[in-house]
């Protein structure tokens, strides 16, 4: 962002950081680590878990059941939420964090962490994204701790791999053009297809989707 600012000569600019947790957050400090790498101008925090149990409430009042994996993706969405809602107070843009594993194997929630207004990683796979880290000498932990998702209140901190059924190493060589085994290609395509609702926009009396 300084770099922008001396580009354009305007102090205009600003690197807002939002932190999102649901009450207590176990792996704070190491949001807070990935914060003060990136240098962000500002900081903000919103705690998604009166908002997220609200919901969650107020739809089990018509005799639903939410599920703790749909409750997850409630979490997801709640975030979305507040980011849009820092931004537009803001005149600002969501920056998104998706990136090319997520992306072929949708692992991640529509309108929710999905939603954003820039992807700048969206090219890069996991493992790319691991070495632009270590380029920019980033806290070696920040990017070797085991990826999670964690927005499972029964399942707290599971991780990617176990969640997809496959190895990040196996997307990335998939990606890649690499050869990987045929039950990692079966579980990365049959992901894939599953997901691709995920990477449409909405359907409408044109589209050919379900053809």
């Amino acid at each position: 962002m300084t770099e922008l600012r001396q580009e354009t000569g305007s102090d205009a600019y600003k690197f807002i950081a939002v932190r999102l947790p649901y009450g207590v957050q176990a792996d704070e400090s190491d949001a807070m680590k990935a914060i003060e790498f990136m240098g962000a101008d500002q900081v903000e925090r919103v705690d998604i878990k009166p908002a997220t149990d609200a919901m969650t409430t107020a739809v089990e009042a018509n005799s639903e059941t939410i599920s703790d994996f749909n409750k997850g993706n409630i979490k997801a969405r709640e975030r979305m939420t507040a980011q849009f809602a820092i931004a537009g107070a803001n005149g600002a843009a969501v920056v998104g964090t998706d990136h090319a594993a997520e992306a072929v194997t949708g692992f991640y929630t529509k309108f929710g962490d999905g939603a954003a207004d820039v992807t700048p990683l969206w090219r890069l796979n996991k493992r790319q994204g691991k070495q632009l880290l270590a380029y920019l000498k980033a806290p070696e932990t920040l990017y070797t701790k085991v990826p999670t998702a964690d927005l499972e209140d029964d399942r707290p901190a599971l991780p990617d791999e176990v969640a997809l059924g496959v190895r990040y190493d196996d997307i990335d060589d998939y990606l890649e053009g690499k050869t990987v085994s045929d039950q990692a290609a079966e579980t990365i395509e049959g992901w894939y297809v599953k997901t691709s609702h995920k990477r449409h926009l909405p359907i409408n009396v044109y589209d050919t989707f379900w053809k």
